[in-house]
């Protein structure tokens, strides 16, 4: 049974700087470089845990943001700095409080992009710490019956979704001249997974004519082609894709019901729909310490939160991170494409539910806030350690081109897209 480690990383709270807590202590001691440390954060009797809402970690697992509660329904933006030797927080409010459905991106540079709804637009703004206060800096704002920024990217650019009149999307929204339009899809799209590390081809699933089919959206061209369409009648999700592999993590009803599966971006072979990633197949991991009664199954979801990175040309390889919740509660779990069932690992207490990044040796690491710790980090051991796999002999490939600074005109006209192999062209499987 995988366990938390002995090497939780403790936390400490910048200067100046005190975050409202409560909750039950967290077991045992902090430790610090293998040596054990009290935590650095006072405890104040019958203080809260500061509630956190869209809690997004960079690429790279440098930073994090999230909204925090400050009380009343007051929320306010707050940072996570994750690769220095001990995290740390930092708020980030402004003149006046947050509302709820304001939606931060953390940056690799630090700092953070904000969203925020006034009237009927949505203003974007970065924000940085400036000693004591908060520096802000507007970038623009966009319009639309639905406006959310896309995932974070390791290269600093940030991009959004809109969709209005039947009409989705993509702009890009920091990392270029100014706001800059890409794409627009008919229909209405949600979700929004990249395909490659560079920001060039997205995934996104569309709703059109009373289905939902994935396509690829080739950002330098503005065009969309299908990427995910088991059958003809079928809704096909894409919810998470790992570039280095090409492994993907799909949803679809094509076996009769809903069903977690997985494919490969760019090959031939079937989706597969794994009797593991049914709800009743992971109920050893959503128990408290064995399997739930299969009674429990159907108030189970399996949701696929992040892929280990680093596993070259190994999709079947690579370490998935779930999110379980079920009756006994919300549990993180690991699981291989050609591995059993989910494994359930042991979660810090106070962990940021559905958060979670990786260590540069490719180990599970777990945001977590307790009174005696705001901020902090566990590594999560499994039975068999995720480590990257020996280097690979990959195919001959041409020279890179050198890297632009984004999506602008001169960067869409000098590379050329490589084809998307549509996953309709496999077969539908269901894997024992």
């Amino acid at each position: 049974m995988p366990e938390v480690t002995e090497d939780m990383t403790a936390c400490a709270i910048e200067t100046g700087t005190q975050i409202d807590t409560d909750g039950a202590p967290a077991s045992g001691t902090a430790v610090i470089d293998g040596a054990e440390a009290e935590p650095k954060a006072s405890v104040v009797p019958g203080a809260r845990v500061t509630r956190r809402s869209g809690f997004s970690i960079a690429v790279d697992g440098s930073y994090a943001a999230c909204l925090a509660d400050a009380g009343d329904g007051c929320w306010y933006p707050e940072r996570w700095t994750l690769d220095g030797p001990e995290p740390y927080t930092v708020p980030l409010p402004g003149n006046q409080p947050e509302e709820a459905d304001s939606q931060p991106l953390p940056l690799p540079d630090g700092r953070v992009l904000i969203r925020r709804r006034v009237a009927d637009r949505h203003d974007l703004a970065l924000l940085y710490p400036t000693g004591p206060g908060t520096g802000e800096l507007r970038v623009g704002f966009l319009y639309g019956e639905e406006v959310r920024l896309l995932p974070p990217l390791a290269t600093g650019s940030a991009y959004a979704l809109t969709y209005a009149d039947g009409i989705s999307s993509v702009w890009l929204v920091h990392g270029g001249p100014g706001l800059e339009k890409l794409a627009e899809i008919e229909g209405r799209c949600t979700g929004g997974v990249w395909l490659d590390r560079e920001g060039r081809t997205l995934a996104l699933d569309r709703e059109l004519d009373g289905r939902t089919k994935a396509v690829a959206v080739d950002l330098a061209g503005g065009v969309s082609t299908p990427l995910l369409q088991i059958t003809d009648d079928s809704d096909d999700r894409v919810l998470l894709a790992d570039p280095d592999s090409g492994l993907l993590l799909v949803r679809s009803n094509a076996p009769g019901t809903e069903r977690l599966g997985w494919g490969v971006l760019g090959s031939r072979r079937p989706v597969r729909f794994p009797e593991s990633l049914r709800a009743e197949g992971a109920q050893g991991a959503a128990g408290a310490e064995g399997a739930e009664d299969a009674a429990g199954a159907e108030d189970t979801v399996i949701t696929p939160v992040s892929v280990q990175p680093g596993q070259l040309l190994m999709p079947e390889s690579c370490a998935v991170a779930l999110r379980i919740d079920g009756p006994g509660g919300t549990v993180p779990a690991l699981w291989r494409p050609d591995g059993p069932a989910p494994v359930r690992v042991s979660a810090p207490q106070g962990w940021l539910a559905g958060a979670v990044t990786w260590s540069p040796r490719g180990t599970l690491r777990l945001p977590y806030a307790t009174p005696e710790c705001p901020c902090g980090l566990a590594d999560v051991e499994p039975v068999v350690p995720l480590v990257p796999p020996e280097p690979t002999t990959a195919p001959a490939v041409p020279p890179a081109e050198p890297k632009g600074p984004g999506p602008g005109s001169g960067w869409r006209k000098r590379r050329a897209l490589p084809r998307v192999l549509p996953l309709q062209q496999a077969p539908l499987a269901v894997q024992p």
